[in-house]
């Protein structure tokens, strides 16, 4: 198993939290399994898990809840595994709602399983902070609510979900929030390394497609053709130069481009795909319209150049996914609880905005927030993604704190 170097285990905090009530002996318990977290952290990692093909990681992960006592585990009809406790099953329905704790189990890698490797407290592989750790830190909290017998007011639902990355759409989020039972209270998603940052706010996206698509030819013989190659380029010279808010921040990034068979012939198509960001719902609606005169200011000045007699240029214009935004409260609960729990850690709580599964009940007016679990990361989303577990458990127990608040145990 891998281990944490004694050396870098954080005594002095982790020693007020010994065994004195259920909830300190959960504490305990992350640091006593902490080699075994970052096992699984490891073994996650290594099933390859790529948008839209996360069924093999998803079993995985439902075994390891199985294994560690929850048994009440399901699939649902998008790939999400979802895992209960028997006996907080019956009483669900009396109580005020359920706390969601929740790790998202795709990647943005292909289906290659990823290669990962440890040097002391450093592990190193594609994936293994994103979401590697936070599938694992869900599994360590599991594992200590029940191993303590630790039940609070309200009951804490695991789930691990599918298509949070790239052009998933949060689609495994949206499922799970559309008729969740429990009906969540709060919403804790786990993402990553760290134990500093909240994300409180969520950053607002549309991602688009645009294709031209005309007759092609030769590129001497046919000259005059309409060339969506020229438009496509075109639209992306505009694109360009769209004036955008400062306040609130907004982006638009011309992400690919291409089109175009040879050399020696005028395309038969032209495409980019375009992804827009905002705070503002507002501001992306705005967005939306510009991008559809320009589209069609685009095409009607390409089809007005062609040569006589020729087929004109067709525009395709398709939305491949939107991300809800909005922000829970500064001085909401759930934004207070992370934050003393942040503070009990000895850390210093950050409040920050991103796209996370956080975003979608963030956006249905449900308290989310999104969370590190714990240790430090970087190169994420390369496959040179590394994760120090240096505060690590720290980390773990700051969620276990925060789940478990937020649940009602006082």
């Amino acid at each position: 198993m891998l281990s944490c170097p004694m050396s870098l285990r954080p005594r002095s905090v982790l020693q007020r939290w010994r065994a004195t009530s259920p909830l300190d002996g959960a504490c305990a318990r992350l640091e006593a399994q902490n080699d075994r977290t970052l096992t699984w952290q490891c073994d996650v990692t290594r099933i390859a898990a790529p948008t839209g093909s996360e069924a093999a990681r998803g079993a995985w992960m439902a075994a390891q809840f199985s294994s560690v006592g929850w048994h009440d585990v399901v699939v649902d009809a998008v790939g999400n595994v979802i895992a209960r406790r028997h006996h907080e099953v019956e009483r669900a329905s009396r109580s005020e709602g359920a706390v969601w704790c929740c790790a998202h189990l795709d990647t943005v890698f292909s289906d290659a399983a990823p290669v990962v490797t440890q040097h002391g407290a450093r592990l190193e592989g594609a994936g293994i902070g994103d979401n590697g750790r936070g599938l694992a830190a869900v599994l360590a909290l599991a594992d200590a609510l029940h191993a303590c017998d630790l039940r609070a007011p309200r009951e804490v639902v695991f789930a691990c979900t599918v298509g949070e990355e790239g052009l998933g759409d949060l689609r495994g989020m949206k499922h799970l929030m559309r008729d969740a039972s429990p009906a969540p209270h709060a919403v804790i998603a786990i993402d990553g390394a760290g134990d500093d940052r909240i994300v409180n706010s969520a950053l607002g996206s549309t991602r688009w497609r645009i294709s031209f698509a005309g007759a092609g030819g030769h590129s001497w013989a046919d000259f005059g053709v309409a060339n969506p190659v020229h438009a496509i380029t075109a639209l992306a010279a505009t694109l360009q130069a769209v004036s955008l808010p400062r306040e609130p921040r907004t982006t638009l990034t011309i992400a690919r481009i291409g089109g175009g068979e040879s050399i020696n012939s005028i395309p038969r198509e032209g495409w980019l795909e375009l992804d827009v960001r905002s705070h503002s719902d507002s501001t992306l609606t705005m967005l939306e319209r510009t991008l559809r005169e320009t589209v069609t200011r685009i095409e009607r000045s390409e089809n007005a150049r062609r040569a006589p007699n020729t087929t004109p240029l067709m525009s395709t214009v398709t939305l491949l996914g939107t991300r809800p935004s909005g922000a829970l409260a500064d001085d909401a609960a759930l934004v207070r609880i992370a934050e003393r729990a942040t503070r009990a850690i000895g850390g210093h709580p950050r409040l920050a905005t991103g796209s996370t599964d956080a975003s979608v009940p963030i956006a249905m007016g449900i308290p989310a927030i999104a969370i590190g679990a714990g240790g430090r990361g970087g190169g994420t989303h390369t496959h040179d993604e590394w994760y120090d577990d240096t505060r690590g458990v720290l980390g773990l127990q700051r969620a276990l704190r925060i789940v478990t608040a937020a649940a009602g145990w006082r």
